[in-house]
């Protein structure tokens, strides 16, 4: 026999342990860099859409708003526009008709028409265009009272609902005393 150096074997064996751990260490780290690289370009792209949502939700709803608003805007128009074409000055006047109309359940229902029925007066007298301006005036008359009622009670609700809570608030004073 030959003389045996485990302390020399036992030494490489060493060194190539850790040669292999030097070399699984930078794996690790290498594979971990582009695992935080992949992190990060996720998150970039997750706050991108993010943003891209949030801007969609954002551009859609100021469009709602837009159409909301132009609708309400021709709704005013039209409102005006009917207002101001109920003067009595030409041949032909616009009136409003008030029909009953049976729902489903059987019961009557009052409403006033949304559409207009022109009238010309060219070979009817003139008593008839002078009684169809009568009768448009008292509506017209009716119609003013009606809103005038309605900012009344309006008023009158809110007056009330204040005297509610100012006594609400005294008897909560008399039953802490």
């Amino acid at each position: 026999g030959e003389k045996v150096d485990f302390d020399d074997i036992h030494r490489k064996r060493m060194e190539k342990d850790l040669t292999e751990l030097h070399t699984l260490i930078d794996a690790h780290f290498e594979k971990r860099k582009k695992e935080e690289e992949e992190l990060l370009n996720l998150t970039d792209r997750i706050v991108c859409s993010h943003r891209t949502l949030l801007l969609q939700s954002n551009t859609q709803k100021a469009r709602k708003e837009g159409e909301e608003a132009k609708k309400k805007a021709d709704d005013d128009a039209r409102k005006k526009m009917i207002l101001s074409n109920l003067s009595f000055t030409g041949y032909k006047v616009k009136i409003f008709f008030i029909f009953k109309n049976r729902t489903n359940s059987g019961k009557i229902k009052h409403s006033l028409s949304s559409q207009f029925i022109p009238h010309t007066f060219h070979d009817q007298s003139l008593s008839c265009l002078h009684r169809c301006r009568e009768k448009a005036k008292e509506m017209w008359e009716w119609l003013r009272q009606l809103e005038a009622e309605k900012f009344e009670l309006q008023y009158k609700h809110t007056k009330q609902k204040y005297e509610v809570t100012v006594l609400r608030n005294r008897v909560s004073d008399h039953q802490k005393v």
